[in-house]
């Protein structure tokens, strides 16, 4: 491949991600994951130790324009004046720990809020949202860091989240969220729109009877074949047909 050819191999991939972020943003707003607040960035292809996130701003207007690019440290790159998302040390810190992980999604989706505050277990119950996966705890920032004003606002705090993230592709935020990380931003956006289903059917089946939990094997079967690309290209042509971006 020539060096010109090169160049513009690298331009279209950047081009393809940033497009697919702001359509990200667009997607999570559109099945009310992610609300005025709240945010989904995506991991440089080129650089593994940049990623990309809009500027604050709420993800229903997000444009090709708002995208900033950050080291994991949450440190601008660039000279853009415009005020960065508080919390972008979310997504910094879960790059920076899990290597594996090149989208993330921060969200404050009602129905998983109830959860966040109590013993009831969000362990997938619908085989759609086995994406989430078998383990998902519950972060504090009262354990470490006292009294805040609850934002994720810190590289420290960042960090302190991760760890409880683990492995796993979710973690809640008591009384305020949670965080989904995936490999893709595909990927992410089946987590989050499969966490937002699961607490509701969750909170739905209690009004009317017991609890019945996937199995640890139904989930990791199930949720192989669905981030597999053929179930992500269909869930994703969907989510951006309802968004409004069909045919571009």
């Amino acid at each position: 491949m020539s060096e010109n050819m090169s160049v513009r191999f690298e331009h279209d991939i950047l081009e393809t991600t940033i497009t697919n972020l702001v359509i990200a943003n667009r997607i999570l707003a559109r099945e009310d994951v992610i609300d005025d607040f709240g945010h989904v960035s995506v991991r440089n292809p080129l650089n593994p130790d940049r990623y990309f996130l809009s500027r604050s701003r709420s993800p229903e207007v997000v444009t090709r324009g708002d995208i900033m690019e950050f080291t994991l440290d949450g440190e601008l790159v660039g000279s853009d004046h415009r005020r960065p998302y508080a919390e972008r040390h979310i997504h910094g810190a879960i790059y920076k720990d899990r290597p594996d992980v090149n989208a993330v999604t921060h969200h404050h989706a009602r129905s998983i809020l109830p959860f966040t505050m109590n013993a009831i277990s969000l362990r997938p119950i619908f085989h759609m949202s086995a994406v989430i996966g078998s383990t998902i705890e519950t972060w504090d920032s009262q354990d470490e860091f006292g009294d805040t004003n609850m934002l994720v606002d810190s590289m420290e705090m960042g960090h302190s989240l991760s760890k409880v993230l683990g492995e796993s592709r979710v973690a809640l935020l008591r009384g305020h969220g949670c965080v989904c990380a995936a490999d893709n931003l595909k990927a992410v956006c089946m987590v989050s729109i499969g966490l937002k289903d699961n607490a509701k059917l969750i909170h739905d089946t209690l009004q009317i009877g017991e609890l019945s939990y996937l199995t640890d094997g139904e989930i990791e079967k199930t949720s192989a074949m669905l981030l597999s690309p053929m179930p992500l290209a269909r869930a994703w042509d969907y989510w951006v047909a309802r968004a409004g971006y069909s045919g571009i």
